[in-house]
């Protein structure tokens, strides 16, 4: 027989606890409350989550669907019930023409089919180069892979800044001359206001990250499915590229999105790069938003729809990729 149990002792408990302690106790012990709770801390994180990540988005809507004469002059105010007037940034009229003026004032479309350019470009190089060096460091063995592999990692902590002067220099195409001689060895090609001079630097800026994930990849496949495709007589490099890269589908698209979105929305090196006085001057997305701000006058609601205009690209391609971004950076991170 078991022995009955004390239920007055564990009332008396509960009497001398405080109200906290009681329901952090009910927590613990009772499941239906522990669910409860992480309901209530799931509902709360995600609306917080979405207030600090969506708002931005609904301010540019008010400020694009604002006349431009009506944004300097405040009155953003809404009724409340009970509370009167409230500060709230709300639509002051209703300008759907600054989505079609954003192409009129300045060729916008050139600027997004720049950053397209320039982000397709660069993400296709990082995806070779990547598999190449994430094949060497996740499937070969060889003295010193660990340490070039931090030493690869540690590029990606540098200041972009710090490349700026020297990478400017070597694109302006000015004759190389031996120091203290004055002997001119040769003179380079002027890369400057031309893809080649954004595209080079944003690869070996967005390279260490697409290493990183694809050697974690890479080196989760099997041995015996390359030795297969081997046997059958192909080479390494057709191994990696008809059956690793095929089985690494996840890490490979996980690579690419980051790398294009980070170029898309680049600017510190393209704004340098691109001069604005040239004939055909290669400037980004965010140049082209800027550029509706001159010395005298800022269009802020032309700003506003550039930005939207200029986000829906991104939006799309994250919507479609979601599954294979948010599979790779787990699946990523487990190695059977």
């Amino acid at each position: 027989m078991t022995p009955p149990t004390d239920t007055t002792s564990e009332s008396g408990d509960d009497e001398t606890r405080g109200p906290l302690e009681r329901w952090v106790n009910g927590v613990v012990t009772e499941p239906d409350k522990r669910k409860r709770l992480y309901r209530a801390l799931f509902y709360v994180i995600t609306g917080f989550f979405l207030v600090t990540t969506l708002f931005p988005f609904y301010w540019l809507l008010v400020l694009a669907l604002t006349p431009s004469g009506e944004i300097t002059s405040g009155g953003w105010n809404v009724a409340v019930p009970l509370l009167g007037q409230v500060p709230f940034p709300t639509p002051q009229g209703f300008n759907v023409a600054a989505f079609v003026e954003v192409f009129q004032q300045v060729p916008f479309h050139l600027y997004v089919f720049n950053s397209f350019v320039l982000a397709i470009s660069t993400t296709a190089i990082v995806i070779v180069l990547a598999s190449l060096a994430g094949y060497v460091f996740g499937r070969l063995e060889f003295p010193g892979r660990g340490v070039m592999m931090l030493g690869i990692l540690a590029i990606s902590y540098f200041p972009p800044a710090a490349f700026l002067i020297p990478l400017f220099e070597a694109f302006l195409g000015n004759p190389v001359v031996v120091p203290f001689l004055g002997i001119e060895l040769f003179t380079p090609p002027r890369l400057v206001n031309t893809p080649p001079s954004m595209i080079m630097p944003f690869s070996a800026l967005f390279l260490p990250l697409s290493i990183f994930i694809l050697t974690t990849f890479y080196s989760q496949i099997p041995d015996g499915l390359e030795d297969a495709a081997r046997v059958e007589g192909t080479t390494r490099l057709g191994a990696l590229f008809r059956v690793i890269m095929p089985l690494s589908a996840p890490g490979v698209v996980t690579a690419a999105v980051l790398t294009f979105i980070a170029v898309y929305n680049e600017y510190f090196f393209s704004s340098i790069m691109s001069l604005q006085n040239e004939p055909t001057q290669w400037s980004p997305l965010v140049g082209g938003i800027l550029s509706y701000q001159t010395q005298y006058t800022t269009d802020y609601n032309l700003m506003a729809a550039a930005s939207i205009v200029g986000v829906l690209p991104m939006l799309i391609i994250v919507i479609f990729a979601q599954e294979k971004i948010v599979s790779g950076l787990t699946d990523g991170a487990l190695k059977e």
